[in-house]
């Protein structure tokens, strides 16, 4: 049998009628950059994200990119973020000028280990990016608290948790401001790049509007250096016809977590632990993502019996080599450096099957000889 880790196909074969006629629209309108279809969307994802504002951008790191620059990050400024995300985080700090300071993440949830916060703040923290990894929502109570003592703004980085909710509120609408991902393999993706970033501050709105357009308003009048950043009218078209449907999506992934879960304990795998779903949180599984002992050899295993795998991510940003001039050093970051040398994401897409599910469970038992 063969399980890919992701199959678009089968998501596009149930919307494929929706999707043209949404894209033709477009064409027909010959209304390819930002315009009435670019609004729609912003509206409708604001609706759904819960907060006052949202503005299409080009892609997830622009995203996080707009939201710094909103907030004046610059060279000798400090951001605080977790090692053990996705480049784009620690990487948009940086292409800034500022310097990203590494908060090690907890061994359960994979998020910002809330006690670790407070003592990594200066004076110059500019910002707080906590992610929402794998889509859960990180500890926002604590880092709210926080950030307010110490008159710090967060922006969350809600690139692989759209719709996942937690007892502070919505993903996206909990910092200052969300910064959204539509890569395809996002549970809300386009056909190319795309993002968006989400507030409840109508002076950032405006101030990010600006921004994405090279910093023009009116057009040709130029009050700050900004960026060329839009969602283009195709892209809006698509992620509009995708988010009527995202919301029966994500249940079907949460089913699918449910089911893994069950199968796992059923086969008594005691070398493999499931991630957690703390109650009062609305996990949206971007990815499934198990520890498991022996993880590069389980990996191959599983390759080789068509199932698709992949970590998620095998070197914590500390440890990158652009960021040797910060001073991190291999040991500094345990529980990150240990969840990227044995987590692996398997196949938790909505359209997978009760047999599919079975087989990679199944393959998972006998590589431990429990067959």
């Amino acid at each position: 049998m063969h399980v890919p880790l992701l199959d678009l196909k089968a998501q596009y074969a149930t919307i494929r009628r929706e999707i043209e006629e949404a894209v033709g629209e477009v064409f027909e309108s010959q209304y390819f950059i930002m315009g009435p279809k670019v609004r729609e969307f912003e509206d409708a994802a604001a609706r759904y994200v819960g907060v006052p504002h949202a503005l299409g951008c080009a892609s997830g790191t622009d995203a996080i990119l707009l939201a710094l620059m909103a907030l004046g990050a610059g060279p000798g400024d400090e951001v605080i973020t977790t090692p053990y995300t996705f480049f784009a985080t620690g990487g948009s700090v940086s292409r800034l000028g500022a310097n990203p300071v590494y908060c090690d993440i907890r061994p359960d949830t994979y998020n910002m280990n809330t006690e670790l916060l407070e003592r990594l703040i200066t004076p110059r923290t500019k910002a707080i990016i906590p992610v929402h990894l794998f889509g859960l929502v990180a500890e926002m109570g604590a880092i709210a608290e926080i950030a307010k003592a110490h008159g710090i703004p967060v922006v969350e980085d809600t690139a692989q948790a759209i719709g996942a909710t937690s007892p502070w509120g919505n993903a996206g609408a909990i910092g200052e401001i969300g910064c959204f991902s539509f890569f395809p393999s996002k549970n809300l993706g386009g056909a190319g790049d795309g993002g968006m970033v989400t507030t409840r501050s109508e002076e950032f709105a405006d101030l990010i509007g600006i921004l994405r357009q090279h910093g023009a308003r009116p057009k040709y009048h130029h009050s700050r250096v900004g960026i060329n950043s839009r969602l283009d009218a195709l892209q809006a078209a698509v992620l509009t016809v995708k988010l009527r449907h995202l919301d029966a999506w994500t249940e079907m992934r949460r089913a699918n977590a449910d089911t893994y879960r069950c199968l796992f304990a059923d086969r008594n795998i005691r070398e493999v632990a499931t991630p957690v779903a703390p109650e009062g949180y609305r996990h949206i599984y971007n990815q499934f993502v198990i520890r498991a002992r022996e993880r590069d050899r389980l990996r191959e295993y599983l390759a080789a019996h068509g199932i698709g795998v992949e970590i998620y991510y095998p070197i914590p940003l500390h440890l990158q080599v652009c960021f040797a001039g910060l001073g991190y050093r291999k040991g500094d970051m345990p529980e990150s450096e240990e969840a990227a040398d044995s987590t692996l994401a398997i196949p938790i897409y909505p359209e997978l099957t009760l047999e599919m599910q079975e087989y990679v469970v199944d393959s998972i038992a006998r590589f431990y000889g429990r067959d």
